[in-house]
């Protein structure tokens, strides 16, 4: 089967699928919202908050590895090269669970025994070095629970599932909220720590019932598989580098004031939420892409990339115009209850600003990324992109935490993430044999385009905050929501940009209308 053909008859599936996914991720952000709502307001931002943050570096380079990253861009290729040749996927799927299980299990074990080098190794200037050890231990479940999730994701996706894998986070919000609910008087911040490893196992169950639905239960195979470390390794080392970044800001931030840790925290769960939004569309067609790089239809696979890099970019730089421009009230929205204080929003609020300005370069990687690990032999070149952009990131920070403070380290974060972004995309330009070339020109006028519109969306907004000024946050901040919104749009239409996106929307690859 072609990978055209495939997507003629799946172009209302995908709709749908796009849909649903977008439904249940803007409910997994909202009740991610809840989530930070209540830590900042029962805990605030202290030293014990930081400690903590230094344990949820576990699920958090976890997530990216196992659930959405490194083992979704290889589990899919492989699954969807296993379609392609006719195998059962029964078959495949059974035959590769016990040995990950394995691996799941093993890797969890060595992190929770490894927890008192990796406290001290991610922070060593911080305060609670004990309240951080025992918070990475009970936080190294979540390595198995987010494997198990991961493997079940890949599988339902390859399958064309959308719904089960979406609603995990939903999931796992939850359990740290009632963790948190119930036992924060007796346990303190302890209480997160302990929602998070029952969250991430909670994400693997709710997805069971549409596993064995979908894929079938264990059956004896002869199965042979082919995937090894060796496949496996240049995409883990991309995730992990990526992730790396988060250990820099944390190494760096452990030695500024007290707080300064979870004011970077905070800050990127705000912001990141549209980059995950932005990410949904290319989620969806991963499969598509996958099948298009195995049938060698490069120009379907290309034309399939520059749609999603496009709508992708229109929604990162439409965020990043909003939140420049109004990030004192949304952190104050947000998270300005309880212990949370007015200086700790300033402080969020100028982190996430700097932050926001490598949200196009995180939405570019996300996308990117995908075209290098749906080959065969996944390539080398993404790892080596972030090897360089981390080595940005770890010279600028330092360097700049000195005048900018908690806004230097996270300014570094989007000058790092940004150098990756036109690694990869340089990369794409003259591709030969595996991979499809993109074009580049093009996509650079259309993000172009989109960079002006936000632009003049961020200083429009930024000037007419005078207007808003006397009104309350719940109804100023959708207010200035809606102006950024009608600036953006505008503007993109007066830079021809509604050609683009429309281009993008009705890609006959994509086979999605949003």
């Amino acid at each position: 089967m072609s990978a055209p053909a495939a997507t003629e008859e799946t172009r209302g599936p995908l709709a749908r699928a796009t849909t649903v996914t977008m439904l249940l991720v803007i409910a997994g952000s909202a009740s991610g919202f809840a989530r930070d709502l209540l830590v900042a307001g029962v805990f605030g931002a202290t030293a014990g908050t930081d400690a903590f943050m230094v344990a949820w570096t576990i699920p958090e380079t976890a997530a990216p590895l196992l659930i959405e990253g490194a083992l979704s861009f290889l589990l899919i290729p492989y699954f969807s090269r296993a379609v392609e040749d006719g195998r059962p996927l029964r078959e495949v799927v059974w035959a590769v669970l016990p040995k990950a299980v394995l691996a799941f299990v093993l890797l969890s074990a060595a992190t929770a025994a490894a927890a008192p080098l990796v406290a001290r190794g991610l922070a060593p200037g911080i305060q609670e070095h004990d309240l951080a050890t025992r918070c990475t231990q009970i936080t190294s479940l979540t390595v198995l629970g987010f494997g198990l999730a991961g493997f079940c994701s890949a599988a339902l996706r390859t399958q064309r599932i959308f719904g089960p894998p979406a609603a995990i986070y939903l999931a796992y919000n939850a359990a740290i909220v009632a963790a948190v609910a119930i036992g924060h008087d007796v346990w303190g911040i302890t209480s997160v720590a302990c929602g998070v490893a029952a969250g991430g196992l909670l994400m693997a169950l709710i997805q069971a019932p549409s596993f064995v639905r979908h894929v079938g239960t264990p059956v004896r195979t002869g199965v042979a598989t082919s995937i090894s470390w060796a496949v496996f390794a240049p995409i883990a080392a991309f995730t992990l580098l990526r992730q790396a970044q988060v250990f820099v800001e944390r190494f760096v931030a452990s030695s500024l004031p007290p707080g300064s840790i979870s004011y970077l925290n905070y800050a990127q769960k705000i912001a990141q939420v549209p980059m995950v939004a932005s990410l949904i569309l290319a989620t969806v067609t991963l499969p598509i892409l996958a099948r298009a790089v195995a049938a060698g239809d490069h120009e379907a696979a290309a034309r399939r990339v520059l749609a999603d890099t496009r709508v992708a970019a229109a929604i990162v730089l439409l965020a990043t115009a909003f939140l420049t421009a109004h990030a004192p009230g949304v952190v104050g929205l947000l998270l300005e209850h309880g212990a949370f204080t007015p200086g700790d929003t300033a402080a969020t609020a100028w982190s996430m600003r700097l932050y926001c300005l490598g949200l196009l370069g995180q939405a570019v990687v996300g996308v990117l990324c995908r075209v290098y690990f749906c080959a065969a032999r996944p390539s080398w070149y993404p790892a080596a992109a972030m090897t360089a952009g981390l080595a940005l990131t770890a010279v600028a920070a330092p360097y700049l935490a000195g005048p900018l403070g908690v806004g230097g380290v996270a300014l570094a974060n989007a000058a790092g993430i940004t150098l990756t972004a036109a690694l990869l995309l340089g990369g794409l330009r003259e591709q030969r044999g595996q991979l499809p070339a993109l074009p580049v020109r093009a996509l650079l006028v259309s993000v172009g385009r989109l960079s002006a519109a936000a632009a003049v969306a961020a200083g429009v907004s930024f000037l007419a905050r005078p207007a808003t000024a006397d009104l309350s946050l719940i109804v100023a901040v959708p207010c200035e929501a809606a102006v950024t919104t009608a600036v953006f749009v505008t503007a993109a239409l007066l830079t021809g940009s509604r050609r683009d996106l429309g281009d993008a929307l009705r890609s006959r690859e994509g086979g999605v209308r949003l």
